[in-house]
């Protein structure tokens, strides 16, 4: 293991008080899953026949419109970040690089994500006891990293999680 020089301890100090802010600020954080129970499609299943080839890697799968209720009441006077979720094991895909949720919101922010990913979509005071905000979603896939079973439908329930600030 390398020596530290005594010049380089002063650096090494400052360093290591930073990611001790860093840490302390992350653990004040409070991360809860929200309740979208409310919502009235918040489980996606794909309709293959609607796909649509983009080219031989690619099939573009367009899901319309899904809204979503989030149930804030807990977090109303908070300021708060609100992230989307999407689910690192996706039924049917091999690879979760095989799969790319796009999304266009109303309120929360247009964005796109992979299967673990966690995508900040707000950012604010919580001000109501419940957001909503319509979703439309569509899918980027590879096909050939599908393996569905017969009759099978690719299917995922993404999610939103909600971190009070400090």
């Amino acid at each position: 293991m390398p020596r530290l020089h005594s010049t380089h301890l002063p650096r090494f100090s400052a360093m290591l008080g930073l990611l001790a802010c860093v840490m302390a600020s992350a653990a004040n954080a409070q991360v809860a899953r929200l309740d979208d129970s409310a919502s009235p499609r918040a489980h996606v299943q794909a309709d293959l026949r609607q796909a649509q080839m983009i080219d031989a890697q690619t099939v573009l799968l367009p899901f319309g419109r899904v809204e979503y209720r989030l149930a804030t009441a807990p977090y109303v006077g908070r300021r708060a970040r609100i992230y989307y979720v999407i689910p690192l094991a996706v039924a049917g895909l091999r690879s979760p690089s095989a799969l790319q949720v796009q999304w266009r919101g109303a309120l929360f922010q247009s964005g796109m994500g992979r299967p673990g990913d966690r995508v900040l979509v707000w950012s604010g005071d919580v001000r109501t006891p419940w957001i909503t905000d319509t979703f439309d979603l569509q899918l980027r896939i590879d096909p050939r990293q599908l393996q569905l079973g017969r009759g099978a439908s690719l299917s995922f329930e993404s999610y939103f999680e909600i971190e009070i600030q400090p």
